[in-house]
């Protein structure tokens, strides 16, 4: 009985002795999700740090696995970025959110094509030292720029009225101060009328020559007329229309047909009357209102 006493105990022993570690990880188990909860509780900044974290862990759990080198363009910046080959493109879009702070949802990731997020890199043939695009704006991006567009043409506006009026530049002034031509097509302040079926005629050009303008709508054309040639110019050719009231003559404008990529190409008339500029900016600009 005795021995068998004893067996007994020390089976006993034995069977706390086995509980025993069970309880200590326990314990230590518990003892570590508390100092994780104190820890997190200290600074909402170590909340943050949970990202990383996992991103770390997860580059711990991708050894063993096939790795392939990819760059990340974004912003006009460059990343070099190690990423299993078996990852998806919603975990490409999850590192790309490491690096660069720009949030999946908001990310537009381009290598040959749209990036599927539900395939693999493997299935969409992403090799070694293959260059990935992302486009896509922060959320600090998109407020910094997100100013009504009716504001920023006010703003554009009142800067271009802070200029110098076109009338009194050295330029246009040599022309003006010729006056008046005498032969110049009567003006009507403050009307809008039809182009007439007859040339506009009378008008200066740059320098100083008389002008003539005939709209052979037909032929889609302009024709600027002088004493030595007549030009004839495509209308869908003209990139712009400039006007401006002659500064003590605001019934009569100077104008500008801007006839190549940049304002050097400015063709300028002087002594439009003011009842047909609508017309011809219209007319030239492909707008047809008036006919």
């Amino acid at each position: 009985m005795a021995a068998q006493d004893g067996s007994e105990v020390v089976g006993m022993d034995a069977e706390v002795v086995q509980k025993a570690p069970e309880v200590s990880c326990e314990a230590a188990g518990q003892s570590h999700t508390a100092a994780e909860t104190e820890q997190a509780l200290l600074t909402d900044g170590e909340s943050t740090s949970t990202q990383p974290a996992a991103v770390s862990n997860g580059e711990e759990s991708d050894e063993g696995k096939e790795m392939v080198d990819v760059k990340i363009i974004w912003n006009k910046n460059k990343y070099d970025l190690k990423i299993p080959l078996d990852g998806t493109g919603a975990n490409l879009k999850e590192k790309i959110h490491s690096l660069t702070g720009l949030p999946p949802a908001m990310q537009k990731v381009m290598y040959k094509g749209l990036l599927p997020e539900d395939k693999t890199l493997r299935e969409i043939k992403v090799t070694n030292g293959a260059k990935i695009m992302v486009v896509g704006s922060t959320i600090n991006d998109v407020l910094a720029v997100n100013t009504p567009k009716e504001v920023i043409q006010q703003d554009v506006k009142a800067e271009e009225n802070k200029k110098e009026p076109l009338c009194r530049q050295k330029q246009h002034r040599k022309v003006l101060d010729k006056g008046k031509p005498d032969d110049v097509m009567p003006s009507i302040k403050g009307a809008k009328e039809r182009l007439p079926t007859v040339p506009l005629s009378g008008m200066y050009n740059k320098s100083g020559g008389k002008v003539r303008l005939t709209f052979k709508l037909e032929q889609d054309q302009l024709w600027i007329g002088t004493k030595e040639r007549t030009e004839k110019i495509p209308m869908g050719s003209i990139k712009n229309v400039v006007t401006e009231p002659i500064e003590g003559h605001e019934d009569y404008h100077m104008m500008a047909f801007q006839l190549g990529p940049t304002e050097a190409s400015q063709y300028w008339v002087y002594w439009v009357p003011a009842q047909f500029v609508d017309a011809i900016k219209d007319t030239v600009l492909g707008k047809w209102q008036y006919f």
